[in-house]
């Protein structure tokens, strides 16, 4: 009886092991590694957007679905998440189903650089300066005048932010973006 109990033990341990495991090494073949953005953190970025009510939102890298849900579920916005990974997707999608937004919020498994995102009025992003500077031309070719960038912990050297939180490192632009960097911005506000 013993042996069944340590049996089912050390698979049940080996199994959750695996899992964890692929959640933080997948998301490393697609150089984007995966860095929960803290509730409150996300809700400063999404209110410096100023998101409102039946807007669309895409999330670039959906991961556990937080954003997803607080976009739809604080500030009633329609939400998309794009999501690369195999199982963030699965469990964000799982969790979107199971929420009380669901109707408000969809969740596509697709490659973040063929993802179409010209119906985004918020696009919000947590990626690596690399990746940031990578997708510069894609949110000027695919977003609309009056769409907003939010980025979170890096920003586009060569644009100029509409808006800074600089203790949370927040930043967000307007397209078309304007030229100038945070340099620039920073000497208009100080």
């Amino acid at each position: 009886m013993i042996w069944k109990i340590l049996f089912v033990l050390i698979y049940t341990t080996a199994i959750l092991i695996l899992v964890y495991g692929a959640w933080l090494i997948v998301p490393f073949f697609y150089q984007l590694p995966w860095v929960p953005t803290n509730k409150d953190r996300a809700r400063k970025a999404l209110q410096m957007a100023k998101l409102k009510p039946g807007e669309t939102l895409y999330d670039l890298g959906a991961g556990d679905g937080r954003i997803l849900l607080l976009a739809a579920e604080e500030f009633g916005a329609k939400a998309v998440g794009v999501e690369a990974s195999p199982l963030q997707y699965l469990f964000t999608a799982a969790r979107c189903f199971f929420s009380g937004s669901r109707s408000n919020i969809h969740v596509r498994r697709e490659n973040f650089y063929k993802a179409d995102f010209s119906d985004a009025d918020v696009l919000f992003a947590y990626m690596t300066p690399d990746h940031a500077i990578r997708f510069q031309d894609k949110f000027v070719e695919q977003l609309k005048p009056g769409a907003r960038v939010v980025m979170i912990a890096f920003d586009f050297p060569h644009w100029k932010p509409s808006d800074v939180d600089q203790d949370a490192l927040i930043f967000m632009y307007e397209m078309p973006p304007q030229v100038g960097g945070l340099t620039a911005y920073l000497a208009e506000h100080m």
